[in-house]
């Protein structure tokens, strides 16, 4: 996985702090689960390895540090929520899918401040940076059918005329 978005260059407008964030979250749920996710050890090098990286001063570090640890900590209970939704077995999702399905289903959960929408969003656009031609169409159905029992009273309240 590379350490920038495809594309990235070409967009004319920056990306946020929170965006930044969330991309060097995914850079590390990628490394961790590429190296096994079977325990906290390694939460700590791959934090500190990231930081080094020199466009790290651009995002947002502590909603980095959030998202990392949290979908680090929380990853086995935030499978259990995004699993029913999946058309296909856990072990055949990329690891970019799986690091995006975390990261955003731990911000679903436990993270009401962001609003739904915003979440979905974020993750789709981490798909559509770094994942496959069509990952973002997938983590989008994921996540909007996981949001629909997550989120419900929000769904529900943006769904109704205004």
């Amino acid at each position: 996985m590379k350490g920038k978005p495809q594309g990235g260059a070409a967009r004319a407008n920056p990306r946020s702090a929170r965006r930044r964030a969330r991309e060097f979250a995914l850079q590390g749920v990628y490394a961790w689960l590429l190296r096994g996710d079977e325990g906290l050890q390694e939460a700590g090098a791959i934090d500190a390895h990231l930081r080094d990286d020199e466009e790290f001063p651009e995002a947002d570090a502590n909603w980095f540090k959030t998202l990392l640890h949290g979908v680090l900590r929380e990853a086995p209970a935030l499978r259990e929520r995004f699993a029913p939704y999946l058309d296909r077995p856990l072990e055949e999702l990329s690891p970019i899918e799986h690091g995006i399905l975390l990261i955003a289903s731990f911000e679903l959960i436990h993270h009401i401040e962001v609003p739904y929408k915003v979440a979905i969003n974020e993750a789709v656009e981490l798909a559509k940076s770094f994942g496959g031609t069509d990952g973002f169409k997938f983590v989008n159905g994921v996540l909007d059918r996981m949001a629909a029992d997550v989120r419900s009273v929000e769904v529900e309240a943006a769904a109704r005329p205004r």
